[in-house]
């Protein structure tokens, strides 16, 4: 049910503080980047870990107050942040968009990070705010007002909107015409709130307020959100005698001033102080945690001992107010309703438990209620519906998050995990001194996968199966798995953690299913989720080898369709007044219903007008010009040897969509190619008076009539096949630059055996030279690409060059182009990879 995919550790740990009060923390965004803390200490005399990956510090240092922060498929390349807090850091939280994170400590200072570069191994501190020598127990951002609904009873709707739907959710704080206005939140051990809140002009509006008239110690926090706008926030003392207080928070901008108003809300009393068994064996509450940020009306409560811990889940609902025997004989009034308040009452609890070290919580967003049950035990969909209890033995236990019944045990010094029920297959033995534990635990989006950091610090990532120890058939693991990846391509979220759980067996019956279910979608839907399927293709195919081609066929349409978006986006009307039609539109039209083989009768349909340019961005887009006729080239001559779906560009071959939009670009090419001969593609013909663009614009023609119709492809013709055979005599063929193989980790760790890994080292296939970059359809000594501007970098390339995490795309840093078009393509993909993946630097030697 739970297993460790792979565990990374300090190459040299260093000495451990071993302190129980110094809590860790952990925080795991929707982009699959991790952030953590350690209560490591690094003396002078031991030399602890190594400069090439621990940045701006000088020793000695204290690393509980540094920020580590990795991208999950590359944990070894972790950035260790000098964050400046002088005081241990105490909570860390990402934003919605998981690029922004915020750190606070124990001596009231709250600081927002960004990335430097938008690289994920590059961070610096954008924003700070201080409630000075007041720790911070609890902190959050604003709600942004975007919710989604995930609903599992309708995971075989063929409908994306009826399979996840947008909840009405209004945002914390408003600007002007509703758009959500960004800040943060936050709860000080004295029973302040402050809110810090950033302007459109990047200043930051702070404000703070004391959570009741009587303020009190606040030991234990936590923060969440009503659908009406308004903060709900519990908080308790830390002992379990004393009431959980829940406060209503209402956040407002009035005269260029932030205010805050506070209210008193119901409060309750931990049921095990009631229990005269109990009542002083848990004298302190340790977790205290809303069960989802948007749910306020649920919480999960833990009380602990040196000895063990009990949980408790508990519902705010709505009941009648009794009314008193005196006015119960009273002729009721037309219309009156008996009045009602709002009151908490246990839903669960368990018997006693070991000692709780950690608590994680799912942020799947799937409902809870007793009819979800119901579904769950029908679909057997489980992922969302278990919370994780990291215990001071090792273990981790899953527990469902309304009931609180065990679904699942893991034993970390195992590594193995049982269902519920089975015996452990070898008793733990107790060893002296502090054991193994975790300290902080995280689920990631889609609950498949749990990261802890345990008292050594050591990142240990866990896969969580969706069926949650159930024995399920294939088809129902594809389906959720489908459901899941569905998902995050709505979302945007990112689905390193499904990949988690495919196997390379499951690849082709994957992409053959969300093929199927993505042409199943509205036109305009189909539109928006163009680009993300494929990339989502792309990440599945890398899985197994047997589709490794096909990924490379997926990072070249990607790559197709940014060029093709980018050079019709440079065509402009003739006159102002034109149809609705773009330029663009109308060549994509002319050039479907116009099936002739000759380039120049397609261009005569064509209001040339439009077509004209200046020279320089023309000249400047050479490269990206010069790679559209290479590969028309390459897969034509390509098309004899296509006996099977190995080589590169044969999924090209009967897509006919994206033939079409290769001939368009060889038409909009040819047209500029009159105004601009220096910005055609240039082709090395054995023949003086041989039109290159002529001969490849014919057989690429006739190539898409045999794939015009998808429904009903048709093979390729004896002649045209030969015409083919005949272009490596005609035009020298190139070699085309296929994306290097992934070097994360998530095409390593298919196979059950957990890998160890170091931080700072990356990791290397046994029997493989680590300087070596292990490739598929590429010598090592061959040129180096820069693979967004299609630029030749050398054997030994010497510049910055950043690649993307997810599919490893590498560009350089610096910009060599000083032309607008250019540096507009540049500009296009300074924030994410043409797969929507997160860019990280990379030294000049690994490019």
């Amino acid at each position: 049910m739970m297993e460790i995919a792979y565990v990374c550790e300090w190459e040299k740990r260093p000495k451990s503080n071993h302190c129980p009060s110094i809590p860790l923390v952990c925080a795991w965004s929707c982009r699959n980047l991790i952030a953590f803390t350690t209560d490591l200490k690094n003396e002078e005399e031991d030399k602890g870990l190594d400069n090439a990956f621990i940045t701006n510090i000088t020793r000695p240092v204290d690393l509980s107050h540094m920020i580590h922060i990795i991208d999950t498929d590359h944990p070894w390349d972790v950035n260790s942040i000098n964050s400046g807090h002088t005081e241990v850091i105490s909570c860390l939280e990402w934003d919605q968009s998981g690029s922004r994170l915020l750190s606070a400590d124990g001596d009231g200072q709250i600081k927002c990070w960004g990335m430097s570069e938008h690289l994920v191994n590059s961070w610096e501190c954008t924003q700070s705010s201080s409630v000075d020598g007041d720790p911070i127990v609890a902190l959050s951002w604003l709600h942004n007002g975007v919710k989604l609904a995930l609903h599992v009873e309708k995971s075989g709707s063929t409908n994306f909107g009826e399979k996840f739907s947008r909840v009405k959710f209004s945002p914390s704080l408003t600007l002007f015409g509703g758009k959500p206005m960004e800040g943060w939140l936050a709860v000080t051990v004295s029973g302040l709130v402050t809110v810090s809140l950033l302007k459109p002009n990047g200043t930051l509006l702070t404000a703070s307020e004391s959570l009741c008239r009587l303020r009190g110690r606040v030991a234990v926090a936590d923060i969440a959100f009503t659908g009406g706008g308004n903060i709900v926030v519990a908080a308790t003392d830390g002992s379990s005698s004393s009431p959980v207080q829940f406060y209503k928070v209402c956040v407002s901008v009035v005269n260029e001033k932030c205010r805050i108003d506070t209210e008193l809300l119901p409060s309750l009393f931990m049921r095990c102080t009631t229990d005269p068994v109990r009542r002083d064996k848990y004298p302190a509450v340790t977790h205290l945690k809303f069960l989802t940020r948007e749910n306020s009306e649920q919480v999960l409560l833990c009380a602990s001992s040196q000895m063990g811990s009990i949980v408790e889940c508990w519902s705010l609902r709505k009941e009648g107010l009794p009314v008193n025997n005196i006015f119960q004989h009273r002729s009721p009034v037309v219309g009156e309703k008996q009045p009602m308040i709002l009151k908490w009452r246990i839903l669960s609890a368990t018997n006693d438990l070991d000692r709780v070290s950690a608590v994680a919580l799912p942020k799947l967003p799937i409902s809870i209620s007793n009819t979800d049950l119901k579904v769950a035990s029908d679909t057997k969909f489980f992922p969302g519906l278990g919370l994780a209890l990291a215990f001071h033995d090792g273990s981790i236990q899953i527990l469902h998050r309304l009931s609180l019944h065990t679904m699942g045990v893991f034993y970390g010094s195992s590594g193995s995990s049982q269902r519920v029920g089975e015996e452990p297959a070898i008793k733990r033995q107790r060893a002296g001194g502090p054991m193994l534990h975790f300290k902080a635990l995280q689920f990631s989006w889609t609950s498949l996968a749990l990261v802890g950091v345990d008292n050594h610090g050591k990142l240990h990532m866990i896969r969580v199966s969706p069926s949650m120890g159930q024995m399920l058939d294939m088809n129902t693991l594809l389906r959720h798995l489908l459901f899941l990846l569905e998902y995050c391509m709505v979302t945007g979220y990112d689905w390193w953690d499904v990949l988690l759980h495919a196997q390379p067996s499951m690849v082709h019956n994957l992409l053959e299913k969300l093929h199927e279910e993505y042409m199943r979608q509205n036109q305009a839907l189909q539109q928006v989720l163009s680009t993300r399927i494929v990339a989502v293709k792309a990440s599945l195919c890398k899985l197994s080898s047997a589709t490794a081609a096909r990924a490379c066929d997926f990072h070249a349409k990607l790559l197709l369709i940014a060029i093709s978006s980018t050079l019709k986006s440079l065509l402009r009307p003739h006159v102002l007044n034109t149809p609705d039609k773009s330029p663009g539109d109308r060549l994509s039209e002319i050039c479907a219903k116009n099936t002739d083989t000759d380039i120049d009768k397609v261009m005569i349909n064509l209001k040339t007008e439009e077509f004209v340019l200046d020279g320089p961005p023309l000249q400047s887009l050479q490269q990206l010009i010069q790679w559209v006729g290479d590969f028309v080239l390459y897969l034509l001559a390509n098309l004899p040897n296509q006996g099977s779906i190995v080589r590169p560009g044969f999924g090209f071959l009967r897509d006919g969509a994206s033939l079409g939009m290769l001939r368009e670009m060889l038409v909009m090419i040819r047209i500029w190619g009159l105004l601009k001969p220096g910005c055609l593609p240039i082709y090395m013909a054995t023949s003086d008076n041989q039109d290159s663009m002529f001969l490849l614009f014919r057989l690429l023609t006739k190539l898409w009539l045999c794939s015009r119709d998808e429904s009903h492809p048709q093979d390729p013709d004896e002649t045209l096949i030969d015409e083919c055979c005949l272009l490596p005599s005609q035009l020298l063929v190139p070699s085309m630059d296929w994306l290097p193989i992934n070097d994360g980790v998530i095409t390593k760790i298919q196979s059950k055996h957990p890998l160890r890994l170091q931080f700072g080292k990356p990791y290397t296939l046994p029997g493989v030279n680590p300087n070596a970059q292990v490739e598929v359809f590429r010598s090592p000594a061959s040129q180096r690409m820069d693979h967004l501007r299609c630029l030749h970098l050398g054997i030994s390339p010497t510049e910055d060059s950043k690649a993307c995490t997810r599919c490893g795309c590498v560009t350089m840093l610096g910009s060599p182009n000083k032309t607008n078009a250019m540096r507009q393509w540049e500009q296009r993909w300074i924030k994410n990879c043409l797969c929507g993946g997160l860019w990280r630097r990379i030294p000049s030697t690994l490019t």
